[in-house]
């Protein structure tokens, strides 16, 4: 039976129930008038019989109410049922919706995919194009050379038309992390990562600041959020979302707190980044006074501020002023982290670029050299910043038309990669060596299955992969280096080889050969053959 039938059933059974109830009161009406009517002896019998009749109307009474509460029952279960429908109707409804936002998040992310490809190859293609347009320029001022040269314009060139390959970026801040194809996607913004310095101790074992402060989380996430915005010119998003979360800021912490701070100084470096650059200097400064009050005048997060105030004006070309600044950073990190730590390294080339740019080249030199030291006792004579820092001390030479010494620093970084590999090759035959011969059968086997870079050219060319950008860099630089010294063939043949090393990283490899070559004259009429 369903659960209609039961119910209406239930209904005919209290219906009867009540007729019967009727009944039997009107039985006992009778029996009760009879009993006051009649002798003793029937008046037994009849009270035996109304007896019998109140206990039937007891019991109808019971199946009543019972019957009464399985309707309740029925009904009950009625709106359970509606209600299971409801919510089975808005399940299947909230799939729908889930797949259907499932099919637009793969179609996103399969378009976000495509387009990172191709800003990637576009950015190959504009750096490349970028540098042939210097080349060209300088080729055409070599054509066509100025009646009487300036001997300070010979000298020193405006930061904006160097051809040099400076690896440490324009805004003169902590040094690129290059993603695996050489190219950074969010290079022009790196002095953001100066924004989350967080207290540590100095070499000498003393605290920083009495008033550490970490940056949230949130910040954080933020940061890298406004970042991600701002490397795709998406302005018109990333500059409400900074303003709106340092409104929510002033409202929670007030306005004299580190995390507004913060968070003046990223909404700043969106502002320099699309060159309103007063309107980033005003955020600066109020960043600057609120770190000073609130974590103390030598706090590595007041260091970073100033660096940034440095770059601001640096893109102004107020060269002498961001020179102070930028001096006032290098003294606050050589007290809180110890003379050889290396952010010290990386505030000393920032400070060289500055002066570079002012012509004072004898501190130049200084800075950079110093700056070479600290990464080399710190991080080891391999670390990148080594090689880059060897980069900007030559350029610098460059500008001072130093060939001879800045020819020697390029060929320096490239002998060191290559001495690099042959003892990372020469470990590794060793390790070969010690295994069994049906071992290193297999361990073969798998390196060419794998396409392992072990090959003829032995490991130069997984070795290169680890630092590429910085080895073909400085091909470019030396390439640059022999046009202005006449040797054109070389020069073009080495742009080329750095050209393709992204692509083929084993063109480095017959660059280094012609790097050798140059050096006996004798054997520069077989580079055509290379």
């Amino acid at each position: 039976m369903s659960q209609d039938d039961i119910l209406q059933s239930t209904k005919s059974v209290i219906q009867g129930l009540d007729a019967l109830k009727n009944e039997h009161g009107k039985m006992l009406e009778t029996v009760v008038v009879s009993i006051n009517s009649s002798s003793t002896i029937d008046n037994n019998k009849l009270e035996e019989k109304a007896g019998l009749l109140r206990k039937s109307m007891d019991m109808i009474d019971l199946g009543i109410g019972e019957a009464q509460v399985m309707m309740q029952l029925g009904n009950h279960l009625q709106s359970l049922e509606a209600e299971k429908q409801k919510l089975r109707t808005q399940v299947k409804r909230l799939c729908q919706e889930n797949a259907w936002l499932r099919d637009e998040l793969a179609s996103t992310q399969k378009k976000l995919h495509e387009c990172e490809q191709s800003n990637a190859t576009y950015s190959v293609e504009l750096e490349h194009l970028k540098f042939l347009k210097d080349v060209q320029e300088y080729d055409t001022n070599e054509n066509n050379p100025s009646p009487n040269p300036s001997p300070l314009s010979n000298i020193i060139f405006s930061q904006a038309n160097d051809v040099v390959n400076d690896l440490f970026s324009d805004d003169m801040d902590v040094e690129q992390q290059e993603t695996s194809n050489g190219l950074n996607p969010s290079r022009k913004f790196d002095s953001y990562t100066d924004l989350a310095m967080s207290p540590s101790q100095s070499t000498t074992g003393l605290c920083i600041s009495t008033a550490g402060h970490d940056i949230p989380a949130r910040l954080k996430t933020l940061h890298n959020l406004v970042i991600q915005y701002a490397s795709q010119g998406r302005y018109e998003v990333a500059v409400p979302l900074c303003r709106q979360t340092l409104e929510d800021l002033e409202k929670t912490s007030g306005h004299q707190h580190p995390d507004v701070a913060t968070m003046l100084n990223i909404l700043a470096l969106v502002y320099r980044d699309q060159s309103k650059f007063k309107e980033a200097g005003a955020l600066l400064n109020d960043a600057l006074a609120i770190r000073e009050k609130t974590l103390g005048p030598d706090h590595p997060a007041v260091a970073a501020t100033l660096n940034n105030l440095a770059v601001l004006y640096g893109k102004r070309n107020k060269f002498k002023e961001a020179e102070g600044l930028c001096k006032r950073a290098l003294d606050i990190r050589e007290k809180c982290l110890g003379s050889t730590h290396p952010d010290v390294a990386k505030q000393l080339n920032n400070l060289a670029l500055l002066c570079q740019n002012q012509g004072k080249y004898d501190e130049v030199e200084s800075y950079y050299r110093r700056a070479i030291d600290i990464y080399t006792k710190t991080l080891g004579v391999d670390d990148p910043n080594v090689a880059k820092t060897k980069n900007n001390l030559a350029s610098a030479y460059l500008k001072q038309q130093k060939y001879k010494e800045a020819e020697q620093i390029y060929k320096d970084v490239l002998a060191r990669a290559q001495e690099k590999e042959s003892s990372d090759k020469a470990l590794l035959l060793s390790q070969q060596q010690q295994q069994q011969q049906q071992q290193s059968q297999e361990v073969q086997k798998s390196q060419q299955s794998k396409g392992g870079n072990y090959d003829a050219q032995g490991g130069w060319y997984k070795t290169v992969l680890t630092d590429q950008p910085t080895v073909t860099t400085t091909l470019k630089n030396l390439s640059l280096l022999y046009r202005r010294q006449g040797k054109h063939e070389a020069a073009e043949i080495l742009e080329n080889c750095a050209t393709k090393a992204r692509k083929d990283p084993q063109a480095i490899l017959q660059a280094l050969n012609i790097v050798k070559q140059t050096t006996h004259p004798q054997q520069t009429s077989s580079l055509a053959t290379l």
